[in-house]
C-alpha cells in the first residue's frame, strides 16, 4: 500500500474506534487507508484475493467510456475502480447492518452513462458538455453545461459575435496561454481547468473546516439527513447514507429544483427512491426561515453549493455547526471552501481534468482524453458518505469540506499497480489481461429501478408539520 498523508491533522473523526476490513488487494488496502487516516484502529481480516485493478477497471463499465471511439478503450491512471470499491468497503465497515452489500461501487462509476446511453468520445466528454482543447502552450478543459455558460463565451474570449460555440472557442483559444484562459474563465464562473499531470504531493481528500460540539446523548435512531445538493455527487452521498439506514429528506428550491429532474427519470429514481421531498420558496422570508428550521432539525446536512450562495439565503454553515451540538455538515464543492478556490465553478469532468485524471491516447499526437463519465462526481459522493457517517457515529459537530478535484487527486495519488494490463481486440470487443487472468471490457450498466423518486414537494406539508415548523 502506498504511504501517503490523505488528511490534515485534525480529521481523526474515528479516534478510538476499532473497525474491520476483510480481503486482500487494492480495494481492501484503500479501505483500510481511509479508515486509518480517519483515526480508526483497523483490523485486517483474511478474504478472497481481488482481481488486478486494471481488470476491475475493465469490468466496471467506465473503461468503455475512456479513449477514442475508433481505438482501444484506455486504462485509467492509478487504480480508480479499486479505490471506488475500497471507499464503499470503508462505508460498509462503518455502517454495519444496512443495504450496502449488494452494491458494486465500481459499477456506480458508469451508472449515469448507462441511463443516458453514453460512449467514449476522446477529447469530448461522454456527456458532451465538456471538451479538451489545445491552447498556445498546452491543453485545457472547459465545461459548457448550462445556458448561462454559452452566454459567457463573448466575455471570456473578449469577442462579441460567434456561430458554433465550440468552433469559436477552439479558434480563439488556440492563440492564448492556458493560465490566462483558466483565470479569466474562473472569474466569470465557468468550469475550466488546465490539463496537468497528477500532483507529486499528497492531496487531502477531506478537511474539517469547522468544529462544534458533539451531541450530548447517544441516539439509537437512524440519522436524519437533509439533502440540499443536486446533480450527482451529493445525491449519491445521501443515497448511500439511506442504504446505510439514514432517513433522507431531499430539500429543493421551487424556483431551481435539482437539474437531474429534467434528465432521464431512471437516473433520478436510482439516486432518490425511498426519500421524501420538500420544496420551498427560497425567495420569500417564510421559505428562508423554513429552510433554516429544517437544517437545525437535521443530524447530517449535505450540500453542494458554493459558500456564498447559501450566505445569500442567510445560511452560514460555520455558524450552524458551532451553535448546533451534533450537527454534521457535508459541503461538496469543486475546489473546496478555502480561497481562492471557494468560488470556482466545477463539474465532474473538468474537476477530474484538474486533478490529473486524463490518459494519453494511442494516437501519434498523444492528445489527452477524458477518463470515464464525470468521474469526480461518483468518487466524491462515495467519500462524502464515508466522512459523513464517520462524523455522525462519533457524535457529530463537524463541517466537512470535500472537493471534487481533491478527492480525485487523492485517488490518483494512491498509486499505479505494480504492472499494467494488456488491452487487445477480441471477437466480442476488447479484452484486458493481467496476471494470467482476462476480463472483457464491459459496457456501463445501471441497476434496475424498483421504486420512483419523490415528486417535487410531495411531502412538504407533512414534514413541516412533523417537525413543528409553521407552514
Amino acid at each position: 500500500m502506498l504511504e501517503c498523508t490523505g488528511l490534515e491533522s485534525d480529521t481523526e473523526l474515528l479516534r478510538g474506534r476499532s473497525l474491520a476490513i476483510s480481503g486482500s488487494g487494492s480495494s481492501a488496502d484503500y479501505a483500510a487507508q481511509l479508515l486509518t487516516e480517519l483515526g480508526a484502529d483497523v483490523l485486517r481480516e483474511p478474504g478472497d484475493p481481488e482481481p488486478h485493478s486494471d481488470l476491475q477497471w475493465a469490468e466496471c463499465g467506465a473503461m468503455a467510456l475512456t479513449g477514442w471511439p475508433e481505438a482501444a478503450p484506455a486504462l485509467a491512471p492509478g487504480r480508480v475502480a479499486a479505490c471506488a470499491r475500497g471507499a464503499l468497503a470503508a462505508l460498509r465497515s462503518l455502517a454495519g447492518a444496512g443495504d450496502l452489500d449488494r452494491l458494486d461501487a465500481a459499477a456506480l462509476l458508469g451508472e449515469r452513462a448507462a441511463t443516458l446511453e453514453l460512449a467514449r468520445r476522446g477529447t469530448t466528454s461522454p456527456g458532451g458538455s465538456c471538451r479538451l482543447l489545445p491552447a498556445a502552450d498546452g491543453w485545457f478543459a472547459v465545461n459548457l453545461a448550462r445556458p448561462d455558460d454559452l452566454r459567457l463565451i463573448p466575455a471570456w474570449l473578449e469577442a462579441e459575435a460567434f456561430g458554433d460555440p465550440w468552433c469559436f472557442v477552439a479558434e480563439r483559444a488556440a492563440g492564448r496561454c492556458v493560465a490566462a484562459l483558466v483565470e479569466r474563465g474562473r472569474l466569470l464562473g465557468l468550469g475550466v481547468a488546465a490539463v496537468e499531470p497528477p500532483s507529486s504531493l499528497p492531496t487531502p481528500w477531506l478537511r474539517v473546516a469547522q468544529r462544534g460540539n458533539a451531541r450530548p446523548d447517544s441516539r439509537a435512531e437512524p440519522p436524519l439527513v437533509i439533502d440540499l445538493s443536486s446533480l450527482w455527487a451529493g445525491p449519491l452521498c445521501t443515497h448511500l447514507l439511506a442504504r446505510a439506514g439514514a432517513r433522507v429528506i431531499k430539500l429543493e428550491s421551487l424556483g431551481r429544483p435539482d437539474g437531474t429532474r429534467t434528465g432521464p427519470r431512471e437516473f433520478f429514481d436510482l439516486l432518490h427512491a425511498g426519500q421524501r421531498s420538500v420544496a420551498l420558496d427560497f425567495s420569500s422570508e417564510q421559505g428562508r426561515e423554513q429552510l433554516r428550521r429544517l437544517l437545525l432539525a437535521a443530524d447530517i446536512v449535505v450540500e453542494s453549493a458554493r459558500p456564498r450562495a447559501l450566505r445569500q439565503l442567510g445560511i452560514e454553515a460555520e455558524k450552524l455547526v458551532e451553535e448546533t451540538p451534533g450537527l454534521t455538515w457535508v459541503g461538496i464543492s469543486g475546489y473546496g471552501r478555502r480561497e481562492p478556490g471557494a468560488n470556482w465553478v466545477a463539474f465532474g469532468d473538468d474537476a477530474s481534468v484538474a486533478a490529473g485524471l486524463t490518459s494519453a491516447s494511442s494516437r501519434a499526437e498523444g492528445s489527452p482524453v477524458f477518463c470515464g463519465d464525470a468521474t469526480a462526481d461518483p468518487l466524491t459522493g462515495m467519500h462524502a458518505a464515508v466522512a459523513a457517517l464517520a462524523s455522525w457515529t462519533t457524535g457529530g459537530g463537524h463541517l466537512l469540506d470535500l472537493s471534487l478535484r481533491d478527492v480525485v487527486a487523492y485517488v490518483v495519488g494512491f498509486g499505479e499497480p505494480a504492472s499494467r494490463a494488456d488491452v487487445r481486440p477480441v471477437a466480442s470487443g476488447w479484452e484486458v489481461s493481467a496476471g494470467g487472468e482476462a476480463q472483457l471490457v464491459r459496457a456501463p450498466r445501471a441497476r434496475a429501478v424498483c421504486e420512483r423518486g419523490p415528486e417535487l414537494g410531495a411531502d412538504t406539508t407533512a414534514i413541516l408539520r412533523e417537525l413543528e415548523i409553521p407552514c
